[in-house]
C-alpha cells in the first residue's frame, strides 16, 4: 500500500467513475477530482463493480483503471472471514453485505476511517473498531 493518506472506495463511487451514465458520475469524478490520496478496495467490492457495470467496455475501463492505480486492492488475510461473518450478523437488520463488511475489515487492518462511498446511511452507522465513526465523503 502506497504511504500518505488512503480512503476505502465502495461499489457505488467505483461504478460511478466508470459509467458516465451512472446519476452519480459528475459527482464521484468532481471528488475523485479533488481527493489526492490513494484508494482502497477490496476483492468482493472489485467484483460487485464488475457484477454492475454490465457492459465489457466499461469493464475494460474498471481493468485499466485498476492497472493504472487508480486504487490499490486490500488483500485479505486468513483472520478476514470470521470477523466478515460476525459484521454481517451485527448488522443483519441493515443488512450488511459482504462487500461493505470486507470494507469495514479493512478499515480495522489498515487503520483507515475516510470512506468514498454513495451509501452514506450504511457507513455512518458502522462502527469499525480502529475509529469511533467513518468519515464519509462525498
Amino acid at each position: 500500500m502506497p504511504s500518505g493518506e488512503m480512503a476505502l472506495c465502495d461499489t457505488g463511487p467505483l461504478v460511478a467513475l466508470i459509467d458516465s451514465n451512472d446519476s452519480s458520475y459528475a459527482k464521484c469524478r468532481a471528488e475523485f477530482g479533488r481527493y489526492s490520496g490513494a484508494l482502497v478496495t477490496t476483492w468482493p467490492v472489485l467484483s460487485e463493480s464488475f457484477y454492475l457495470l454490465a457492459k465489457q467496455h466499461l469493464r475494460e475501463v474498471l481493468w485499466q483503471f485498476v492497472f493504472d492505480g487508480g486504487v490499490d486492492i486490500a488483500e485479505p488475510v486468513a483472520g478476514d472471514l470470521p470477523r466478515i461473518r460476525a459484521l454481517m450478523a451485527q448488522y443483519a437488520d441493515l443488512p450488511m453485505d459482504f462487500a461493505d463488511a470486507s470494507l469495514v475489515v479493512a478499515a480495522e487492518r489498515l487503520n483507515l476511517r475516510r470512506v468514498f462511498t454513495l451509501d452514506r446511511r450504511d457507513f455512518l452507522l458502522y462502527r469499525p473498531r480502529n475509529v469511533a465513526a467513518f468519515d464519509v465523503f462525498p
